[in-house]
């Protein structure tokens, strides 16, 4: 029994999911312009090697012009995108409502009731490219001679 106590009192817990979202940026489109998450992806892959940029409705639009400046710019690629949706319940009710269907294409296909509204999230993960260092050091370099110029 003793040994079995001792095994209990030495389990280390660690939640991974939270250690893995130390990379995740949450995006709105409202509260931030989109440089400012542009450079904090950049940032992020700098730390961790990849971003995750995930957003809900009308934010989705701002995260996928993210990824595809910096796919665009040769500092990204891209590993997963995953589309879903969040339960939204009905105010009188309480219940929960019909989800959207989300296909493999990434289409997505819902239908809208007065009652309810259905809220679709995504998140991109991005890693560095195997240019990623090479033209961060060259961004870097080009802004130090212009500073430099003025």
């Amino acid at each position: 029994m003793e040994v079995i106590t001792e095994g209990v009192n030495n389990i280390n817990i660690s939640d991974a999911s939270a250690a893995s979202k130390k990379n995740r940026i949450q995006v709105s489109n409202t509260k931030k312009p989109l440089f400012f998450y542009v450079n904090l992806a950049k940032r992020y892959m700098q730390q961790h090697n990849e971003v995750e940029l995930s957003a809900l409705g009308m934010a989705i639009a701002t995260v996928v012009t993210i990824a595809e400046i910096l796919k665009n710019n040769g500092l990204a690629v891209e590993k997963k995108i995953t589309t879903s949706t969040v339960d939204i319940r009905e105010e009188t009710g309480g219940r929960p409502v019909q989800k959207a269907k989300v296909n493999t294409l990434n289409i997505i296909h819902y239908k809208i009731r007065s009652n309810y509204d259905v809220e679709i999230h995504i998140e991109i993960l991005l890693g560095k490219s195997e240019k990623f260092d090479e033209l961060m050091a060259a961004a870097e370099e080009e802004a130090i001679n212009n500073e430099e110029q003025s």
